[in-house]
């Protein structure tokens, strides 16, 4: 890789933080989030902050591991994806309890009055804006321990010049942050007000959201820690 011209090789970088974007832990994590917006623009802002924390966390690793010739175990690592295993079990348990509690809806009575009968209420739902992006960005933080160490290792034996090292890790993080606004974009069109009118079906589609999730986030936790 050390021999690949430098812009190549940049290109490679966006390549692989795209690709990375997708990966399941990722793309579940956003979905919970996303799943709570109605339209799509904040989901993508969403999947911005998301890979703003993520790459944060990868450039400071690299910062550490190049610059200051600091080695971080292995061993470390594996805890830090056990640590995004809970994580996600977290994010997923949090979003059901609030859909249940709530559903984050503004509940608004009138009056309606009909022929040949009796005034009565209706309820309308209206989902609330919530601002989710410091928890995407917090998120996305913790999403950047796992597998940062693999990836900075990686890098410091291919790549000779520590400016190009942390070029590299930029644009990495470039990569996965248009990854992640395209995932957060796309999935928040099931939830959008302009397609989801049935309450069964968002009830559906979250559950299913979340169950994945958690269940993604204990086989995270087996598999790093057992």
């Amino acid at each position: 890789m050390e021999q690949l011209p430098l812009l190549i090789l940049l290109f490679y970088a966006l390549y692989e933080g795209l690709l990375h974007a997708f990966e399941a832990d990722h793309v579940l994590a956003v979905t919970n989030i996303v799943s709570q917006r109605s339209t799509i623009l904040p989901a993508i802002k969403d999947g911005i902050f998301w890979g703003l924390g993520h790459t944060s966390t990868i450039f400071l690793i690299g910062i550490i591991m190049i610059l200051f010739k600091v080695n971080i175990p292995d061993s470390s690592f594996f805890y830090f994806e056990a640590g995004v295993g809970l994580m996600l079990m977290l994010i997923a348990s949090y979003r059901l309890y609030v859909f249940f509690r709530d559903e984050e809806i503004i509940v608004h009575k009138h009056h309606h009055e009909h022929a040949g009968a009796n005034k009565h209420l209706h309820a309308h739902v209206n989902l609330s804006g919530k601002n989710l992006h410091k928890t995407s960005y917090g998120i996305g933080i913790v999403h950047g321990l796992a597998g940062s160490g693999a990836l900075v290792v990686l890098i410091m034996t291919q790549i000779e010049s520590v400016a190009s090292s942390l070029l590299y890790l930029v644009i990495f993080g470039l990569g996965s942050i248009i990854g992640m606004s395209v995932i957060a974009g796309v999935f928040s069109v099931p939830f959008s007000k302009k397609l989801i009118r049935s309450k069964g079906l968002k009830v559906v589609l979250v559950m299913i959201s979340s169950v994945l999730c958690f269940a993604y986030g204990c086989y995270v936790i087996y598999h790093n820690l057992c």
